[in-house]
């Protein structure tokens, strides 16, 4: 019976659990892969979020739920490999508790500052901070964002001191950094591009090793002025432990054409950040290298969630 079942999923909707409010940067990204997923599953794909609690609230959720594959999670970065470093006591272990299924997408944080202000550089910016300790406030979309701890690299890495400025979710930082109410901000190309390319903020660099296909005219921020820094932020979707295998298969071949639709590419083109995919063990082997490099920042930083 068990066998039939898997060989005739899906046989209804799939829910993604998004751990963000929407609007934030995961859930315009599971938004964008749910309306492709449910071209090659045949089912409608329908996103759910439960914000809260460093992720924990929708993490939690799907950690326990039924491993049928009708409950899913957008995972990221933040919630995968940063918040878990931070929390003291999680309800749920990455490892034990989740399936792997597939990278969705790879790419940049922005480095954007307030355009009233006068730094026009990382340079610029990275003078600035020294010459006035603590002056300038860096926005995050949350405390264990991997805007706060790209924040808190690129502070130890230029010897620097910012104040890191926590707010719920990205969208309500990006306002107040246009209106100049914070000075900088990294954040993903998911939800800070439009404003970069209508120059409601000013782009100083993008956090990866090489250049954004999105805006390929804008220096890494090793490049203009921290040699080294590197800051990769990341998609993909998880399922609870226990999920069979073949459905596991299904829904991993399934993401990896979703991801490489012209619909999906076109959106993914217009953010700066690129398609991913791969299989179940190479996500899991991400996560894994991921997490030990953040679990290394968090330390530093001295950085806590309660």
């Amino acid at each position: 019976m068990a066998t039939s079942a898997q060989a005739r999923y899906p046989e209804r909707a799939i829910k993604i659990v998004v751990p963000q409010a929407p609007g934030s940067a995961t859930d315009n990204g599971a938004r964008i892969l749910a309306q492709e997923l449910s071209k090659e599953l045949g089912q409608s794909v329908i996103i759910e979020n439960r914000p809260g609690g460093a992720f924990v609230i929708g993490n939690d959720a799907v950690a326990k739920a039924q491993p049928d594959g009708y409950t899913l999670l957008f995972a990221s970065i933040g919630a995968f490999a940063i918040a878990p470093h931070m929390v003291a006591k999680l309800p749920y272990d990455i490892e034990r508790d989740f399936q792997p299924i597939a990278l969705v997408t790879t790419g940049h944080l922005l480095l954007a500052v307030a355009p009233s202000l006068p730094i026009h550089s990382v340079t610029e910016l990275i003078e600035y901070a020294k010459k006035a300790p603590g002056k300038l406030s860096n926005a995050s979309s949350g405390s264990g964002s991997p805007g706060h701890v790209s924040g808190e690299l690129f502070k130890f890495m230029s010897g620097s001191e910012i104040v890191h400025v926590p707010y719920k979710g990205g969208t309500a930082a990006i306002t107040d950094l246009i209106a100049g109410r914070v000075d900088l901000m990294f954040e993903s190309l998911t939800s800070i591009a439009p404003h970069a390319r209508q120059k409601a903020i000013r782009a100083l660099g993008v956090s990866g090793a090489r250049r954004s296909v999105g805006f390929p005219d804008l220096p890494t921020i090793s490049e203009a002025g921290v040699p080294g820094y590197d800051a990769l932020i990341w998609f993909g979707v998880a399922a609870p432990a226990g999920t069979p295998r073949p459905i596991v298969d299904k829904l991993n071949a399934a993401i990896n054409r979703a991801i490489q639709s012209d619909f999906f590419k076109a959106r993914y083109e217009q953010i700066g950040d690129e398609p991913a995919g791969g299989t179940p063990e190479e996500f899991a082997a991400l996560i894994k290298k991921e997490s030990a490099k953040w679990a290394d920042v968090v330390k530093r930083s001295g950085a806590k969630l309660e």
